[in-house]
């Protein structure tokens, strides 16, 4: 590569880089991406979803989506928790607390709430799915997941995930 295309790179690379400084984030003070969950926050313990921190929404967001969910489930992905029309100030999810202006959705135990982990056996990943949207959704409380992703649909500016990891009682 010539001199000059090296130098087009690192002027690109120092352009973008204060964008990716500023890429909405998902944390929590309970526990680190990658690391056990709570076990207060398991099913069958306190049933309390994990405190979240929400920050660097873009400002072009005027609702946020949750999407809490278990890719290693025996019968495919199972959905622990659906959360919609979150304000696009929202910084703090405590456990068993959501803005009045939030809808939940139908989980896969059947329920409009958080439900916790609960794996039948070994240890198992949970996905929080933060999703930034141009608008808030015209869905109704108790939609399903498939609804809460058509209705996203061409409304997403910006998504990040936190994972923990939950094992089953021996």
């Amino acid at each position: 590569m010539s001199l000059r295309g090296l130098a087009f790179l690192w002027f690109v690379a120092l352009w973008l880089a204060p964008l990716s400084a500023f890429a909405m984030k998902i944390t929590s003070p309970s526990f680190s991406n990658g690391q056990p969950l709570p076990r207060e926050c398991g099913y069958r313990y306190q049933n309390r979803n994990p405190e979240l921190r929400i920050t660097e929404v873009p400002a072009q967001a005027r609702a946020l989506a949750l999407i809490m969910d278990d890719p290693d489930a025996p019968r495919g992905t199972f959905v622990h928790w659906l959360v919609w029309n979150l304000p696009p100030t929202t910084s703090k999810l405590s456990p068993g607390e959501l803005p009045a202006e939030a809808r939940t959705g139908r989980n896969h135990f059947g329920d409009n709430r958080y439900d916790g982990p609960a794996p039948p056996s070994g240890t198992h990943r949970y996905f929080f799915r933060l999703f930034a949207l141009d608008s808030p959704l015209a869905l109704p409380a108790g939609a399903d997941r498939k609804a809460l992703e058509k209705a996203m649909e061409g409304h997403i500016v910006a998504t990040t995930t936190l994972m923990g990891t939950f094992t089953a009682e021996r």
